[in-house]
């Protein structure tokens, strides 16, 4: 039984993150803030969306997604408006078009050069006309490895 009150606890804490004073009263709007919220990071947390954490800064993003959307403002709008003052940085998701996509194609493009090299140095040992030592060098390497 602990174990599962850990568990529902546990599952349950993101949702503590947003205060009962930031939530709309219009639950359309709520669910768009809270969808919105999600998408954002939290310049403070590494890694956690401004829905999910404690921190001040991310209290106030929150509340101005809120104002933006009770302005009028489509998720598109209320998410530009965040990120022309924040920066890309708060995309969780950023866009892999423009700039981006040099930082989306380096990964796979270095683990590309990365087999290349192995494949080359491969080629390359195997063709510098060495051969395997015979059953004899290798019983003498053996019995000189024992003394």
């Amino acid at each position: 039984m602990k174990r599962l009150l850990i568990i529902l606890f546990l599952v349950a804490a993101p949702t503590w993150a947003v205060e009962p004073d930031e939530i709309l009263s219009d639950p359309a709007l709520e669910d768009r803030a809270r969808e919105i919220s999600a998408g954002l990071r939290c310049p403070v947390c590494q890694n956690e969306s401004i829905d999910e954490s404690n921190a001040d800064v991310a209290k106030d993003l929150r509340v101005l997604v809120r104002e933006r959307l009770l302005a009028g403002d489509s998720d598109q709008e209320a998410v530009d408006f965040i990120v022309a003052r924040y920066g890309e940085y708060v995309l969780l998701r950023p866009d892999a078009g423009g700039a981006n996509l040099i930082l989306w194609g380096a990964g796979p493009a270095v683990f590309l050069l990365v087999l290349a090299g192995l494949f080359v140095a491969r080629r390359r040992s195997a063709a510098d006309g060495t051969t395997p030592l015979s059953a004899e060098e290798e019983e003498r390497i053996a019995e000189l490895l024992k003394d």
